[in-house]
């Protein structure tokens, strides 16, 4: 451990590369928006893998309106009874706009397949069906990306070990995520096997290993940046207006507002 520890990289450089590669993300967005390009990442690995970390950093500095994460809940009776993929189009971008999906659509070959909340039919179909939808969203235009995150087991203990004892990140951990344990195989061979039908030419899956995190996130970022063919777009001129004179405005007394009260003289 002690030699995996110092292979990681150092705070300082991943900070000053992470802000250079937000900083492109941020003219990424800004080509997306004035191209009228849809892009589409997806997000997949193993609980505690990194994947909500790094789409937090990809997020961090865009802007909502034109970048959002989506992160299904567990699908309700109604849409049990869909098409499977219908429920993840609804969340599909238009023009000018980034989806960044924390899981998607192969939830069905993995922990549904896994943990058996789909039978042996429905998963062969989704097999089938997905390189066909996949094909589908790319012929229309949209730019799909898919990052497998690999994280070897003694990690990802290691990281259910902390977020057992961390008051602030307990809730990512949850029975089906410490149950994943104990199907590590089942979960390694449901991976190839999906990855076997579902890693096309149209849409192929790049795989980020993840033991180091710092390291994961940059070169996941920079990964999608380099596949985007974007340009940067330069900027409206923005011009700061002269105040304009008072025209006799008085604020009400502050006695007749409630305040929140200043919480920091107590620290």
């Amino acid at each position: 451990m002690a030699d995996k520890q110092a292979a990681r990289l150092p705070r300082k450089e991943y900070e000053k590369e992470l802000l250079r590669l937000q900083t492109e993300l941020v003219k990424l967005q800004e080509w997306v928006r004035t191209e009228g390009a849809r892009l589409v990442v997806i997000f997949e690995g193993r609980d505690a893998a990194g994947k909500g970390g790094t789409i937090k950093r990809v997020a961090e500095h865009l802007n909502p309106r034109v970048a959002r994460i989506a992160a299904l809940p567990k699908p309700t009776e109604r849409e049990r009874t869909q098409w499977y993929f219908q429920r993840y189009i609804e969340h599909l971008p238009a023009a000018g706009e980034i989806v960044l999906f924390d899981r998607s659509w192969y939830n069905r070959a993995g922990v549904e397949q896994v943990m058996g909340f789909c039978t042996r039919e429905e998963y062969q179909l989704f097999l089938r069906q997905c390189p066909i939808f996949e094909r589908m969203l790319v012929e229309d235009g949209i730019l799909l990306r898919k990052y497998w995150f690999s994280v070897s087991d003694t990690e990802q203990q290691e990281r259910f070990r902390r977020r057992l004892g961390d008051p602030v990140r307990r809730w990512k951990l949850s029975p089906m995520d410490l149950e994943s344990i104990t199907h590590w195989e089942a979960y390694s061979r449901a991976k190839d096997e999906m990855q076997v039908h579902t890693d096309i030419a149209e849409a192929p899956w790049y795989v980020v290993e993840s033991d180091d995190k710092r390291r994961a996130r940059l070169n996941m970022i920079a990964h999608l940046l380099d596949s985007v063919p974007y340009h940067e777009v330069p900027p409206p001129v923005l011009e700061l207006p002269a105040r304009p004179p008072s025209t006799g405005y008085q604020r009400p007394p502050r006695d007749l507002q409630t305040y929140v009260p200043d919480h920091a003289p107590g620290l």
